[in-house]
């Protein structure tokens, strides 16, 4: 883990596969109360093709180190720290992959400033107005409100609870219980860190995404969809929708698979993020 001071504040991240490689750099957005770990097994098998891969801990939950006060947390407002985390390390020609609540943050990045990224990859995500779809919209409920999130988390530090369908359970079909126990300890600890992620969950409206989705048209670079279709809150339908909202997107189903395909399918996930690793971008680099 290396760590980056940013206008918002340090971001801790992790690099994998060769400095020096040819291909483009792959940038990871991780879901809410989710850390950079997630695309650990990615992010290695990228590595072995010889892709260089950045996973920051974004400020959802599950970071370590709390935002500076007045910090824009709402979802273009995290946006916009990716982008400046992209312009701090001067990285171009970007593949951008994100998932679930991090798959969102993409669409809101394409929306604010694409002039970095080459191609995207999205795994199973918020999109239109399921942000977030039933039944997490009912569990993010639960957890907008300081006090309110640390009452209902403290189920979670159960391994039972949370694997079940009421934590993290509908998620993937494999769940390692050290990592999604380091993912809620932060905010089950530490008050600003609290703070931090109940600030995106009431910046987050359903109504910001659905206008979103009306301009990813617009970004010209290629686009693949990674659907897990066993996944029952985001649904196969919903990313074939997503990808009629972009000029040009694939659609790529993995059977089996729940949200984080990242766990479930990462060989088929690393395999579809190589495969965009030299696909055609506009002339003029942009990707817009």
């Amino acid at each position: 883990m290396t760590s980056i001071e940013l206008p918002h504040g340090v971001v801790s991240y992790r690099v994998a596969g060769p400095a020096d490689s040819a291909a483009p750099p792959v940038l990871f957005v991780h879901p809410f109360l989710m850390d950079g770990s997630l695309w650990s097994s990615v992010a290695d098998l990228l590595a072995a093709q010889g892709v260089r891969s950045y996973a920051p801990d974004w400020p959802l939950g599950a970071h370590r180190i709390p935002v500076k006060p007045g910090t824009d947390q709402s979802p273009r407002g995290v946006a916009r720290q990716i982008i400046a985390f992209i312009e701090a390390l001067d990285l171009r020609d970007v593949t951008l992959v994100g998932g679930d609540t991090g798959g969102a943050l993409c669409q809101f990045l394409l929306d604010t400033d694409p002039s970095r990224i080459g191609r995207v990859v999205l795994t199973n995500c918020d999109a239109f107005d399921k942000f977030p779809p039933f039944p997490f919209s009912v569990i993010f409920h639960l957890l907008k409100g300081e006090t309110r999130m640390k009452v209902n988390l403290q189920p979670m530090r159960w391994r039972a609870i949370r694997h079940s369908p009421l934590g993290l359970g509908l998620l993937a079909n494999r769940l390692d219980p050290a990592q999604t126990r380091s993912w809620i300890e932060p905010s089950l600890s530490d008050e600003a860190i609290r703070r931090d992620a109940v600030a995106f969950l009431k910046g987050a409206k359903r109504k910001d995404l659905l206008d979103v989705s009306t301009r990813l048209s617009r970004f010209a670079g290629p686009v693949t969809i990674v659907w897990g279709t066993a996944d029952r809150a985001f649904t196969p339908a919903l990313g074939r929708r997503l990808q009629r909202a972009f000029k040009n997107a694939d659609f790529v189903e993995v059977p089996n698979a729940k949200t984080l395909v990242s766990l479930d399918a990462p060989g088929q996930l690393a395999d579809a993020i190589a495969s965009m690793a030299h696909s055609p971008t506009r002339s003029d680099g942009s990707g817009s």
